[in-house]
């Protein structure tokens, strides 16, 4: 019998050896760092439709530059590859789960070598960006939420880019960024450091009678306090060659939108940092920007405006390029101590798992109230104010979802988890509250813990209890496919993978 156990236990490590993960000592396997950077505009060479609001704006000239970062990693040992993937960063309000799949097909041909299942697409939510939804696509999925924010291109302005048109250009210049970033790997070092930086605002005001808005009136003497915390949390990521910092991979729990509302197109404040961090640094030097769980926050400040106003004119900066240094002084607080931290060898653990979380449910009310709407507009969707054509759209989808969710009550979320060392990053797809973050953060095995949203597709809010309790925008089923119900199966299984990461291998 000691035999047999003995024989099944080494049939096992081999097994287990073959997935790249493990030796035949049942330790993980740590492997020599190469990585690779590339950078590719995505400003369009037409005026646009820009995403983020409830009416329509066409873009006038690019105010500053909107690109997409991609940064490829690999670790390699004797036996050949452990790990790899491909992290991308777009300056968009999201990314769709369809546009992602077209990226990987066209990477797919130019990279055999690649799990094209490890190529990971953030955004960071600038609301000043093209718009991602088509008004005239015709094969939406209900569980699609950016299928519902579609605008409407004014019939007098010829020279526009349709946004189906943007789109392809979109998929093409991502994944050129990926091929640029994965031929150009070389071995390298990497650290990591958590610093903070004051930025995020809870922007749900709560009133004494229970309601909440969304930039809900603080002056007004029934207001009681923000909803939810705020993350001022900076987990950085540092790139090394020859003692020298190359690139730098930084998540902020704040979307960048100080800027949300021009009719120009901007990565907001994202830029601003990038300038002053390559001057710090060097001119070469590439930021990957994350925006972690921060559905609930904004940068804009909700209480005492006269006082930061007051600085800001005293500093002679805009809050965006406010927001821009604080970002730096935090990169330079924790910079040289990355510095002490560097290595070649790294224990890189890279998952990618389909978390089944059960779909907010439409009820018969919201349905009657959906079909209302939309039946009173469908024979003049073309007259609609913008506001009201946006909600025609999402009545659509209401009806839509209230019929799919009896056969398909499962929204299919792509979720990734690495583990560098013992940094652990995992993604969701949402416009997650903080809150769900800050539970991750808790329960996660590692030393230090990034939780990055808006990957891989945009099913819009996944709000707390206490959010749909209040009301208001961000917390309504109109506002997201999936709920709290939702937000604690993702809280468990997220939990779930990292603690499984962070098992003894015996």
């Amino acid at each position: 019998m000691n035999i047999l156990r003995k024989a099944i236990w080494l049939f096992t490590l081999c097994l287990a050896s073959l997935d790249g993960s493990l030796v035949g000592d049942g330790v993980r396997r740590t492997g020599s760092l190469s990585f690779g950077w590339a950078s590719e505009s995505i400003v369009p060479n037409k005026p646009v439709a820009i995403g983020g609001q409830y009416h329509t704006r066409i873009s006038g000239e690019a105010h500053d530059p909107i690109t997409v970062t991609a940064l490829a990693i690999e670790t390699r040992d004797q036996q050949g590859v452990i790990d790899q993937i491909v992290w991308v960063s777009c300056d968009l309000v999201g990314i769709r789960g369809k546009t992602v799949g077209n990226i990987r097909k066209l990477v797919a041909k130019s990279i055999p070598d690649l799990d094209v299942m490890k190529i990971v697409i953030s955004a960071t939510h600038t609301h000043t960006a093209p718009a991602i939804t088509d008004a005239n696509e015709t094969d939406l999925h209900p569980y699609d939420f950016a299928g519902s924010w579609a605008y409407r291109i004014p019939d007098d302005r010829q020279n526009i880019m349709r946004p189906s048109e943007y789109l392809g250009f979109l998929e093409r210049q991502i994944a050129a960024a990926v091929v640029g970033a994965w031929n150009s790997r070389q071995p390298g070092q990497l650290s990591s450091a958590l610093g903070h930086a004051s930025i995020a605002r809870n922007r749900r005001a709560v009133y004494f009678d229970g309601t909440t808005r969304l930039y809900g009136d603080t002056k007004n003497p029934n207001f009681s306090h923000a909803e939810g915390t705020s993350d001022d949390s900076v987990d950085a990521l540092f790139f090394w060659r020859d003692g020298q910092i190359v690139g730098i991979v930084l998540t902020l729990y704040c979307p960048s939108q100080e800027v949300e509302g021009e009719l120009y197109l901007s990565a907001d404040f994202w830029h601003d940092a990038r300038k002053l961090l390559r001057e710090r640094y060097s001119a070469g030097l590439f930021v990957l920007p994350l925006t972690g769980a921060s559905g609930d926050q904004s940068p804009h400040i909700q209480v005492g405006k006269s006082s930061e106003a007051d600085m800001l004119k005293r500093r002679k900066l805009s809050y965006r390029q406010e927001i821009a240094r604080r970002i730096v002084h935090a990169v330079e607080d924790v910079a040289d101590v990355a510095r002490e931290s560097i290595r070649a060898e790294v224990w890189f653990d890279h998952r990618v798992e389909k978390f089944q979380l059960p779909v907010w449910k439409v009820s018969e009310q919201r349905f009657a109230e959906a079909s209302a709407i939309f039946n009173a507009g469908k024979d003049k969707f073309d007259r609609l104010t913008s506001p009201d054509y946006i909600n025609w759209r999402v009545s659509r989808t209401m009806m839509a979802r209230y019929e799919l969710q009896k056969t398909e009550p499962y929204y299919p979320a792509e979720i990734h988890a690495m583990r560098f060392d013992d940094l652990a990053i995992a993604t969701n797809p949402f416009e997650l509250y903080t809150d769900y973050g800050s539970r991750i953060k808790a329960r996660s095995p590692a030393a230090q813990t990034s939780v990055v949203q808006l990957t891989a597709d945009s099913p819009a809010y996944l709000p707390t209890e206490r959010a749909v309790l209040g009301g208001g925008y961000s917390a309504r089923i109109d506002d997201g496919v999936v709920g709290p119900e939702g937000g604690r199966v993702l809280v468990d299984e997220t939990s779930r993978l990292l603690k499984d990461m962070w098992a003894p291998q015996r």
